[in-house]
């Protein structure tokens, strides 16, 4: 049998969507971190469908456990890799490479359902790194709304109708957490920028304590997009200061994607997808609109506008790879 000759971490075969932001975005996660990894993955999409019954997308490490406790998984991990270390100090008077603890999970687990493991694996001060897959939603079980959706999303428990829409609530600022619970590296990117996002990893792994690092993938079907409009949704979330992109080392910010004064508008960003398309429908909508645009705003005054920026530059250069 010829030997496979693909090197990526994430093999494909797996059963994602056409277009999915999620799994073209683990991809480049996994093959930052490198083989010497293990993977603690709560339920959701990308364990769905990497790992159906007697087959596996993962050529690393990988256990998948429930939706609430990947980070509790990951401490045993890490716990036990220590234990097997200091025996193996003791039997061979060696120090063994510890691998990379890293945690895969989507905005369910991580804004809603595993929030309070989550916070235990910061209070412990754990050396684990947790990626969190943004997808706005619990899109594997039917596009419900999590602590993740924006407000007027159209979900299939915040449907729109004479008196509703979308949701009313405002998006969890999961990063803020991360950093008021003292996380030593906290960074967020989206899928349209696969560079920053295994520079970031790298750059996580330098550092001994918790991580956090949240990347907005756009769903296919739960957010009601063209297949081949993934990467471009993803840099509007960016560019329109709706997502900011940025990096964050023991509380300081220390790198911005910065937009440019010619920002494209939030409308740019919402009519790529179905989710919101009854925005644009009357008054009341557009109403919603301007919130959005607001939040845009806010966003885009604490980090400053800088065209010509450095880190922009560097980064608008991989838009399209």
């Amino acid at each position: 049998m010829a030997k496979y000759k693909n090197n990526n971490l994430l093999f494909p075969g797996h059963t994602a969507c056409a277009g999915c932001g999620q799994n073209m975005t683990a991809i480049h996660v996994i093959n930052a971190f490198g083989p010497n990894t293990i993977v603690s993955d709560a339920t959701g999409c990308l364990e769905v469908t990497t790992t159906k019954y007697g087959e596996s997308a993962w050529n690393v490490p990988y256990i998948h456990s429930l939706f609430e406790n990947p980070s509790a998984v990951a401490s045993g991990i890490l716990a036990a890799l220590k234990s097997r270390k200091q025996e193996n100090k003791k039997t061979t008077n060696q120090e063994s490479e510890m691998p990379n603890v890293v945690v895969f999970a989507g905005d369910g687990s991580t804004f809603d359902i595993g929030f309070g493991l989550l916070a235990g694996m910061f209070e412990r001060r754990e050396n684990i790194t947790y990626i969190c897959f943004d997808n706005e939603g619990y899109q594997n079980t039917g596009a419900q709304a999590s602590g993740s959706s924006p407000l007027g999303t159209e979900t299939t428990t915040t449907p729109i109708g004479k008196m509703s829409w979308g949701a009313d609530q405002q998006k969890k600022n999961m990063v803020a957490f991360a950093v008021s619970m003292g996380a030593v590296y906290v960074a967020t990117s989206t899928a349209a920028y696969p560079k920053d996002i295994e520079n970031k990893i790298r750059e996580s792994m330098k550092y001994q304590g918790p991580k956090y690092i949240q990347i907005l993938v756009p769903c296919v079907p739960g957010w009601g997009i063209d297949p081949s409009k993934t990467v471009e949704v993803a840099r509007l979330a960016a560019t329109t200061g709706f997502y900011p992109v940025l990096e964050i080392i023991n509380g300081d910010v220390i790198k911005v994607l910065k937009t440019s004064a010619l920002k494209p508008k939030i409308e740019d960003y919402l009519a790529l997808q179905g989710r919101y398309k009854h925005l644009f429908k009357n008054d009341e909508g557009k109403k919603i609109i301007k919130k959005l645009q607001k939040i845009c705003d806010a966003n885009i005054e604490i980090y400053g506008l800088c065209p010509t920026c450095e880190e922009h530059q560097i980064l608008m250069q991989y838009r399209d790879k």
